[in-house]
């Protein structure tokens, strides 16, 4: 017997559910029977641009197999327009129950030569998208007793990527502000977890493949399709999920993985305190075998998926 999800006749927002990983998981909760507020602006890449096809398509394919759907062309990136994202779900389905914070660009550019735009842009929409979505919806999980939040966080934060250093703050800052959802919403019944998404999709055609070895590492790529970021997605949102709050989770092709998080692992200590010379002398050294190494994701996940 297998469990039941408790998905059908719940409302998400799904954020970015124009294409790739956004549209697979706004399609798999609607085949559960959720009703989807499918949102998505549709701009570029790199956010320029705009279009309702994207939220129009993903929209079709649910109806089209006898799910609920309602389109919001409204940005993340303000708190004025992440209310109305929040009241489409209320004025159309008459609750919210889940929010998935999807949606992202990317302006990747080497530290040394970003431009402030670049960092802005991406912080609104990541950091502060997910920040004004999801506070958009508190008060209905506050109210109800009840909600399930989901954001895409991404190992370029986690453990670090060249080129993303807008990117990967405001990713690194999705998973503190997942874990203080889920601190301070706790006592509503309120979950809140990151998936750290491994998928071949328009947000990683960016990546390099002049040489060998990164035309190797795009192929690796290409066999992880967004739908099998969705599963996790799909069941992070359900009542089997009941009891997991604050945690980071990845899908990778056939693989699944839950992170640790920031904990000390090795001290030193000093009856007399410390000198900046004692430091050099005494705590460094012990310290040193602790250290993480500077490596990016694609040094850490090696292997080729499976």
């Amino acid at each position: 017997m297998s469990i039941d999800l408790e998905l059908k006749d719940k409302v998400a927002v799904v954020t970015g559910a124009g294409g790739g990983i956004g549209r697979e998981i706004a399609l798999a909760l609607a085949a559960e029977g959720t009703s989807i507020v499918v949102n998505d602006i549709g701009v570029s890449l790199t956010g320029e641009g705009g279009s309702n096809s994207p939220a129009e398509e993903t929209s079709g394919l649910i109806t089209q197999k006898g799910g609920k759907a309602v389109i919001s062309n409204e940005s993340v990136s303000t708190w004025e327009s992440a209310q109305l994202i929040i009241k489409k779900a209320i004025d159309t389905f008459g609750k919210i129950d889940i929010v998935i914070n999807n949606a992202g660009i990317l302006r990747d550019t080497i530290f040394h030569k970003m431009d402030p735009s670049d960092w802005e842009n991406v912080i609104n929409v990541h950091l502060n998208g997910g920040f004004y979505v999801s506070r958009a919806a508190a008060p209905y999980f506050r109210e109800q007793n009840s909600g399930s939040y989901v954001h895409m966080t991404s190992t370029s934060g986690l453990i670090g990527n060249f080129g993303q250093a807008n990117y990967s703050a405001a990713k690194l800052g999705i998973a503190g502000l997942s874990k203080s959802i889920a601190l301070d919403m706790s006592r509503f019944n309120v979950r809140s977890n990151c998936i750290a998404p491994f998928a071949w999709s328009r947000m990683t055609n960016s990546i390099p493949s002049t040489t060998e070895a990164e035309k190797e590492r795009v192929e690796r790529l290409k066999k992880m399709t967004p739908e099998t970021n969705a599963p996790l997605a799909v069941f992070l949102a359900s009542a089997a999920a009941k009891e997991v709050s604050g945690q980071i989770f990845s899908a990778r092709l056939n693989e699944l993985f839950i992170y640790n998080q920031n904990r000390p692992i090795k001290s030193v200590h000093s009856d007399t305190g410390w000198t900046p010379h004692e430091i050099a002398e005494r705590a460094y050294p012990s310290l040193k075998s602790s250290m993480t190494p500077n490596e990016r994701s694609g040094d850490v996940f090696s292997w080729d998926p499976i």
